[in-house]
């Protein structure tokens, strides 16, 4: 009975890992109950190479930007990816943005807003936990990158304050 059940764990886990790849997620954790003390408890994730891959095109973004302060400052920001905008608020986890702290109420911050080192521009529900974003230098918000209720991976940008 037991050699079954480790089939199918075995069969479960690969469906896991495939999903994995399917959805393009970095991570997945699932607990399986099988009874009062028994359970499987199960974590994937993807290691290095998405990093890896964010990290490569920077080189040729930064490349291009001494050229373009010629022009207007400001604008040669605007085109230029998000991420690399010296302002960009980065999600410090995977999870889905709520720019509101519950629905129907109002956003924590609105483009144009000044902000407080410290004020909560956002929640990023992960794994069933609401994590305040809190603003990491105060400014103006100047764009909001994400939209209410979108998944959020490591590393993306959310915001632009400056």
């Amino acid at each position: 009975m037991t050699q079954s059940r480790n089939e199918a764990d075995v069969v479960f886990i690969a469906a896991l890992a495939e999903l994995l790849n399917e959805r393009d997620l970095t991570e997945l954790s699932v607990k399986r109950e099988y009874g009062e003390k028994d359970s499987l408890n199960v974590r994937i994730s993807k290691l290095a190479p998405p990093p890896a891959s964010v990290a490569a095109p920077v080189a040729p973004a930064a490349a291009p930007a001494p050229a373009a302060p010629a022009a207007p400052g400001a604008r040669a920001d605007t085109p230029s990816d998000p991420a690399q905008h010296p302002g960009a608020v980065t999600s410090p986890m995977v999870g889905t943005a709520y720019l509101a702290p519950e629905p129907g109420s109002a956003n924590f911050v609105s483009t144009g807003a000044q902000v407080a080192e410290g004020d909560t521009l956002m929640i990023i529900e992960a794994m069933k936990t609401m994590n305040h974003i809190p603003a990491p230098r105060a400014g103006t918000v100047k764009r909001i990158l994400v939209s209410d209720g979108s998944p959020v991976e490591f590393g993306a940008p959310l915001m632009i304050i400056e």
